[in-house]
C-alpha cells in the first residue's frame, strides 16, 4: 500500500509530492473526540458568562482574535493546552475547572 504525502514549500508555494511505502511512513493519528471538544467549549462559555466576561474581553486579555474564542466555545477547533492555561488565568480559575463537565 502506498501513501501520498504533500509538502508545501512556503516561499514559492510550490507543492511537492512524495510517495512512500506505508511500512516506512510515520504519521500521527489525528483522532479528536468531537463530543468532548463541544462539551469543553460549552463549559468554557458557561464559566465565562457566569463571570460576566464577553468573548471580546477574554480575547483581548489573552491576545487572540474574538473569532478564536467563538470557535473554541462552539467546538469548531481543538485548542492548545497553552491557550487553555491562558484562558484559565484570564478567568481567574484553575485549569481543571474548564474540564469539569459531564463526560460520556
Amino acid at each position: 500500500m502506498l501513501k501520498i504525502v504533500f509538502i508545501f514549500k512556503i516561499k514559492a508555494f510550490l507543492p511537492y509530492c512524495f510517495i512512500k511505502a506505508m511500512t516506512n511512513f510515520v504519521f500521527v493519528k489525528k483522532s479528536v473526540n468531537k463530543e468532548f471538544i463541544i462539551k469543553f467549549g460549552n463549559n468554557l462559555r458557561k464559566i465565562r458568562e457566569s463571570k460576566k466576561i464577553t468573548m471580546q474581553a477574554l480575547a483581548d486579555t489573552i491576545n487572540v482574535e474574538y473569532s478564536q474564542i467563538s470557535r473554541i466555545e462552539r467546538g469548531v477547533i481543538n485548542t492548545s493546552i497553552g491557550l487553555i492555561y491562558e484562558i484559565a488565568q484570564a478567568l481567574n480559575i484553575d485549569v481543571k475547572e474548564l474540564f469539569n463537565f459531564e463526560k460520556d
